[in-house]
C-alpha cells in the first residue's frame, strides 16, 4: 500500500516541504510545511481521500477560493489551494500558539474577561464574513486559534465549500457531517438547506457557554443523542454553575442559543454588543426560570427521535412543527431602534421594508444621494446597497434575497449581498406609486401616469396591464401590497390631492378591483386571516379578511396607535414581515400647531415670530417681500390671513370657510385664493367645480370672482402683467394635474398650457412672464421643467436631474429654486434668451422633513425677492428624530388583542 505521507510529499515537492503532522480532524489532516517560494512556515491541510472523492476537486476548490478575499484581523487567511496527483489541499498561515480547545483542555473554565474578549473577537470576524456572504458553519474551539492571546478563526469556507460542492447528502451517508454536534444549530442538525449566519451565532454561543462552564450546552454518548437534546431541551443556567457570571452575559448566551433562528441575535455584532452592554436590546424579552434545564428525555427515547429523523427523513416537518409551536408562545418584544447614526431615515415618503423572516430592514436615506441601506438589529452600522441612488419604494422578494425599488422612473432589483442592480421595467411611478413582489415571482407596479397597475416577471421581460379602470379618475393609484399566493394586490387610490383616500383590492384572477375601506392610508394581509390597516389619524386596526373572496368579513379591533404617515397625510411608515416582525415610525404628524420660519441660503433657521403659531397650511410672500398671506385652519374652517413679516398681528382676509392656497397679485394689492364650493378640494358631484377669488390685501371691498372651472383647481399663479391666471387642475383622465391658463375679464375659457397623460404640478411663472416652470412625472420621476409662455409648445427643458419639485423663480429670473429628493434646496442658475439653458446648479441647504412641513403636491415655501431668504412652515417645538419601533413576535400581541 502506498504510504500517504510519501505520496503527499512527492505530489507537492515543487512547492512545499512537508515537515510533520500537526493533527487530524473529521475532514482533513494538518501538516506543518515550508513554503519554498516564500520561505515561510505554513499549515497545509489535506482533505481526507474519501471526502475528496465525494466532493470532486474542481468544484471544491472553486468554492473555497471565494473565502480568499476575506481580509480581517481575526480571520486566518487562505494562502493557496489546489489539487496535485489526486490530493486536494489548501494552505493557511502557520500560527505559533495554541487552539482554544488546547487552552480549555488545560484550564477547563476561562476567566470571564478572557471568555468575553475571545467571543467578541470571533464575533467581529463572523460579522465581517456574514456581511460578505460567507457563513462558517463549523465554529468550535478547535477552529479558534490563539496567537499572542488574540483569536483567529480558521477553516473559513471548508464547510461551505463542501456543502456548495454538492456533498452534503453523500457526506451523511458516509458518516461524516458538516459541523460538530456539540456546536451545531438546530436547523443545521435538522438538515435545513439554507443555513444563515445565525447558525454561526448559535455555535459561538455554545463556545462561550463552554468557556464559562467547562462543558458545551448539550452533551451525550452519541451524536444522535446530542442532536436530540439540542432539539428538545434547554441548557442549564450558567449562573447556577458559576455565580460570578454577570446576568447580562448569561442573557446574551441564551439568546444566541435560541432554538429558532429568528429568535437569536440577527448578527454576530449584536451578540458582541449584548456581552458588553448590560440592558442592550435583545430580540426576545423573556423571564428566565431558575432551572433552565427542561425535563430530560430518556436516553433511548432521545436516540429513537434522532434515529427517526435520520431514517424517515422527517426533519423538515418536525422542524416546522417546532417553529410553529415556538412562534405561538413567544411573547412580543417592543423596543425603539436607531437605524443609523450617520444616515437618517427619510420620512417624507414610504421609506423602508422588512424582510420576510423579520431579521433585516432596508431603508432609504437622503444622505447621500437617496440611497438604500441594509440594517439588522445588531449591526452597529447600516450598509449601503450599491447602485440604488435616488431609490424609492423598497420591497423584499419572497425569499428575502433581493430588494426591488423604483429609481429614475425604472423598476429595478438588487441583491442584498451585492452586485449591479437589474432593470425590469420603465415608465414606473415612484413616491406615491410603488411596487409589490408576489409569491409567484412576478412584480406588480404603478405606471408613471398613476392610472395603471402593470405586471412583470422578476427575471425581466415585457410587462402587461393588470388594472386600468376608468372609474378611478381625478386622482392616482399607489402603494400596491401583495396578497399570499399571488391571489391579488391591495392598493391605495388617492382622490383629488389625497383629500379622499381609500384601500382597494385587485383580484388577479378576474382583473376586477373593489373598494375595501375608506379613509385608510395603508393595509397589509396577516397570516392569521386578518387585514391590518392604518387610518389617516395614525390608528391601526385588524379586521377579518376572506382571502378566497377578497372581502372583509367582520368588525375591526384597534391594535396600534400613533403610526406616522409620510408627509402627514400619505402612506404609513410601517411594514410587517410574514414571521411577525413589525416595524413602524411612531408619532402622529399633526399640523395643528405650526410656525413660520426664515431660512437663509446657508440653511440657518430663525422663527418669524415666536408668539405666532396655529393651524397654518400654506403661505405666499408678497412681491415686495414685506407681507405674508397664509392659509389657516382645517376641514371646513379654512381661511386666508395676512400679516407683516416685520411686526404686528395677523388679520383675517377671507370668510368663506373653505378658502386656501393664497397667491399675491403682481402689484401686491390683492390676494387670490381657491374657494372650494363643496367645503373640500374634492370635485363636487353636482358639477360645480372650484372657483378662484381675489380680495384686496388690506381687507377692504369684497371678494371678486376671477375664474370658475368645471374641474377642481389646486394651485394658482398670477402673471406679472396681471393678464393671466395660471391654474393647476385635476384632469378628467385619471392624472393628478394639468396646467391651464385663463384671462380674467377677457376670456374665461381655460387654455391648456401643459396637459398630458402625466401629472403636472406647481406652476410658477418667471417675473418677466416669458417662462413657465412646473413639475412633471413624465420621466417616471418628478422633475422640474421649463417651457416658454404663453406658447408652451415652443420648447421644453429639464431643470432638475434625479428628482425635483416645487420650482420658484428669483425676482431677476436668473435662478430657479427647487427641492431635490434628499430633500435639499437647490439653486439652478439659468440663461434666458431666445432659448433656455441651465448653466450651474448649487445645493444650498438640507430641508429636513422632520422639521419642515413639506407637501409634494403643492408649493410648500416661498422666497424673498433678492433670493436671500426662504420662508417655510415648521412644526412647533423644532425638529423631531423619528422614533422607529421594532416589535418581535407581534403576532403574540395581536392574538391577545383579538381574544384568541
Amino acid at each position: 500500500m502506498t504510504d500517504p505521507r510519501a505520496h503527499l510529499t512527492a505530489a507537492l515537492a515543487a512547492h512545499y516541504r512537508i515537515d510533520r503532522e500537526l493533527g487530524a480532524g473529521g475532514m482533513a489532516t494538518v501538516y506543518l510545511a515550508h513554503d519554498l517560494k516564500h520561505d515561510r512556515p505554513v499549515a497545509l491541510k489535506v482533505l481526507r481521500p474519501e471526502l475528496a472523492a465525494i466532493l470532486g476537486g474542481e468544484r471544491f476548490l472553486k468554492e473555497i477560493r471565494l473565502t480568499a478575499n476575506l481580509q480581517h484581523p481575526h480571520i486566518l487567511g487562505l494562502h493557496d489551494s489546489g489539487e496535485a496527483d489526486g490530493v486536494i489541499y489548501y494552505v493557511m498561515p502557520y500560527v505559533e500558539g495554541e487552539s482554544l480547545r488546547e487552552r480549555m483542555n488545560r484550564e477547563r473554565q476561562l476567566p470571564i474577561e478572557d471568555a468575553v474578549r475571545i467571543t467578541t473577537e470571533v464575533a467581529g470576524a463572523l460579522d465581517y464574513a456574514h456581511r460578505h456572504g460567507v457563513v462558517h458553519r463549523d465554529i468550535k474551539p478547535e477552529n479558534i486559534l490563539l496567537h499572542d492571546g488574540a483569536a483567529l478563526v480558521a477553516d473559513f469556507g471548508i464547510a461551505l465549500a463542501a456543502s456548495s460542492a454538492g456533498g452534503g447528502t453523500r457526506l451523511t451517508e458516509t458518516g461524516m457531517s458538516l459541523g460538530t454536534p456539540h456546536y451545531m444549530a438546530p436547523e443545521q442538525a435538522m438538515g435545513e438547506r439554507e443555513i444563515t449566519g445565525r447558525a454561526d451565532v448559535y455555535a459561538l454561543g455554545c463556545v462561550l457557554y463552554e468557556m464559562l462552564t467547562g462543558e458545551p450546552p448539550f452533551t451525550g454518548a452519541t451524536a444522535q443523542a446530542i442532536v436530540a437534546r439540542v432539539l428538545t431541551e434547554e441548557p442549564r443556567s450558567i449562573t447556577l454553575q458559576r455565580r460570578t457570571v454577570p446576568p447580562h452575559v448569561e442573557d446574551a448566551v441564551f439568546t444566541a442559543l435560541e432554538k429558532l433562528p429568528a429568535d437569536r441575535f440577527s448578527s454576530a455584532a449584536q451578540f458582541a454588543e449584548a456581552l458588553h452592554r448590560p440592558g442592550a436590546t435583545v430580540p426576545v424579552t423573556r423571564a428566565r426560570s431558575v432551572a433552565m434545564k427542561a425535563p430530560a428525555l430518556p436516553a433511548n427515547r432521545a436516540t429513537w427521535i434522532a434515529a427517526g429523523l435520520a431514517v424517515l427523513g422527517l426533519g423538515a416537518g418536525i422542524w416546522g412543527w417546532l417553529a410553529a409551536r415556538a412562534a405561538g408562545r413567544q411573547p412580543a418584544s417592543w423596543h425603539y431602534v436607531q437605524l443609523s447614526d450617520s444616515v437618517p431615515l427619510y420620512v417624507a415618503a414610504p421609506s423602508f421594508a422588512v424582510s420576510p423572516d423579520g431579521s433585516t430592514i432596508v431603508f432609504k436615506s437622503g444622505v447621500p444621494d437617496f440611497l438604500l441601506w441594509v440594517k439588522r438589529p445588531g449591526d452597529l452600522h447600516a450598509t449601503v446597497i450599491q447602485g440604488t441612488a435616488r431609490a424609492q419604494n423598497p420591497v423584499f422578494s419572497p425569499d428575502g434575497k433581493w430588494i426591488a425599488f423604483v429609481a429614475d422612473g425604472h423598476l429595478k432589483k438588487a441583491q442584498l449581498l451585492g452586485g449591479a442592480p437589474v432593470t425590469l421595467a420603465d415608465s414606473v411611478a415612484g413616491g406615491f406609486g410603488g411596487v409589490a413582489w408576489l409569491d409567484d415571482n412576478t412584480l406588480v407596479y404603478v405606471a408613471s401616469n398613476l392610472t395603471e397597475l402593470r405586471r412583470v416577471e422578476a427575471a425581466g421581460g415585457p410587462s402587461t396591464v393588470v388594472l386600468h379602470d376608468t372609474t378611478l379618475t381625478g386622482g392616482g393609484i399607489g402603494e400596491p401590497v401583495a396578497l399570499p399566493g399571488a391571489r391579488g394586490v391591495l392598493f391605495q387610490y388617492c382622490g383629488s390631492q389625497c383629500v379622499t383616500m381609500g384601500m382597494h383590492v385587485l383580484d388577479l384572477r378576474t382583473g376586477k378591483q373593489t373598494l375595501l375601506l375608506s379613509n385608510v392610508a395603508g393595509a397589509w394581509y396577516l397570516p392569521d386571516g386578518h387585514l391590518l390597516y392604518v387610518q389617516r389619524d395614525g390608528a391601526g386596526f385588524a379586521a377579518p379578511f376572506d382571502l378566497s373572496h377578497l372581502r372583509m368579513t367582520g368588525s375591526a379591533i384597534p391594535v396600534l396607535q400613533a403610526v406616522t404617515l409620510s408627509q402627514g397625510a400619505g402612506p404609513p411608515l410601517l411594514d410587517i414581515s410574514r414571521s411577525g416582525t413589525l416595524v413602524y415610525v411612531s408619532g402622529t404628524s399633526s399640523r395643528n400647531d405650526v410656525e413660520v420660519a426664515r431660512v437663509a441660503r446657508t440653511g440657518a433657521v430663525s422663527l418669524l415670530d415666536t408668539t405666532w403659531h396655529g393651524e397654518f397650511n400654506s403661505l405666499a410672500l408678497s412681491p415686495d417681500g414685506r407681507q405674508l398671506a397664509l392659509g389657516v385652519g382645517v376641514g371646513g374652517a379654512l381661511n386666508i390671513w395676512v400679516r407683516s413679516v416685520a411686526r404686528g398681528p395677523a388679520t383675517r382676509l377671507s370668510f368663506g370657510n373653505a378658502d386656501r392656497r393664497p397667491e399675491w397679485s403682481p402689484d401686491g394689492r390683492a390676494v387670490a385664493f381657491i374657494r372650494d364650493s363643496t367645503g373640500s378640494s374634492a370635485f363636487s358631484s353636482s358639477g360645480a367645480g372650484n372657483a378662484v377669488y381675489a380680495r384686496p390685501a388690506d381687507g377692504s371691498g369684497s371678494d371678486r370672482l376671477l375664474a370658475r372651472l368645471s374641474r377642481p383647481v389646486q394651485e394658482v399663479d398670477w402673471s406679472h402683467d396681471g393678464r393671466w391666471l395660471i391654474l393647476r387642475t385635476d384632469n378628467g383622465a385619471g392624472g393628478a394635474g394639468d396646467v391651464v391658463g385663463v384671462q380674467p375679464g377677457r376670456d374665461s375659457t381655460p387654455v391648456d398650457l401643459v396637459a398630458t397623460p402625466f401629472t403636472e404640478l406647481q406652476p410658477a411663472l418667471s417675473r418677466d412672464g416669458h417662462w413657465l416652470a412646473y413639475t412633471s412625472n413624465e420621466s417616471g420621476n418628478l422633475e422640474v421643467y421649463v417651457r416658454p409662455f404663453p406658447n408652451t409648445n415652443g420648447g421644453r427643458w429639464q431643470v432638475s436631474n434625479g428628482g425635483g419639485i416645487e420650482p420658484r423663480w428669483s425676482a431677476d429670473g436668473r435662478e430657479i429654486y427647487y427641492l431635490d429628493p434628499s430633500p435639499r434646496m437647490m439653486a439652478a442658475r439659468v440663461a434666458l434668451g431666445p432659448t433656455f439653458a441651465v448653466t450651474q446648479t448649487t445645493s444650498l441647504f438640507t430641508v429636513s422633513p422632520s422639521l419642515f412641513i413639506l407637501d409634494q403636491f403643492h408649493q410648500a415655501y416661498d422666497v424673498s425677492p433678492d433670493g436671500s431668504t426662504f420662508y417655510f412652515l415648521i412644526g412647533r417645538g423644532g425638529e423631531h428624530t423619528p422614533e422607529v419601533v421594532w416589535v418581535d413576535h407581534w403576532f403574540s400581541d395581536l392574538k391577545g388583542k383579538l381574544g384568541r
